[in-house]
């Protein structure tokens, strides 16, 4: 059973996680030379891209939390930086989905494969048997705060 000072301490380790990730996605933004709304966007299309479901401009717009209108300037700057592609869905013309050009995962990867190497090294001093106990955690704490921005998003009658 967990007391209520290990839940504030995981609380606040899981806020410190969450603010060093926002620092990765600024530090990402300056070495790309744009800014960091444009990295943190860049991102979840790669994400996207990597899991088989590449984002709308809508979608895109929802998870980074921008207008409609900042979103498409903000794409624009990505798509003449060369970082990214509007492509259209060849079943359904109307729907346009945004992909990372090619060469957008090697400079990704450049600025965070130091990084996935390190957390390689330091989750191989953890038995198997506890990281797979840490990814249901973490699995857990995902759904849990997505559930409540659902409830939070949800209009108000």
């Amino acid at each position: 059973m967990t007391t209520h000072a290990q839940r504030d301490r995981l609380l606040a380790g899981l806020r410190s996680h969450g603010i060093a990730y926002t620092e990765l996605g600024r530090r990402l933004g300056i070495a790309m030379g744009q800014h960091q709304s444009d990295a943190k966007a860049l991102i979840e299309i790669l994400e996207a891209d990597d899991h088989g479901a590449p984002l709308t401009q809508s979608q895109l717009s929802q998870r980074i939390g921008l207008t409609a209108g900042a979103t498409s300037s903000l794409l624009n700057r990505l798509e003449e930086a060369g970082h990214i592609v509007r492509v259209r869905d060849s079943a359904d013309r109307r729907l346009v989905t945004l992909r990372a050009t090619p060469g957008v995962d090697a400079l990704v990867d450049s600025f965070f494969g130091p990084l996935t190497e390190r957390m390689g090294e330091m989750m191989a001093s953890y038995p198997p048997e506890v990281l797979a106990e840490i990814e249901r955690f973490l699995g857990d704490v995902s759904t849990t705060m997505n559930d409540y921005i659902k409830e939070v998003s949800a209009p108000r009658s």
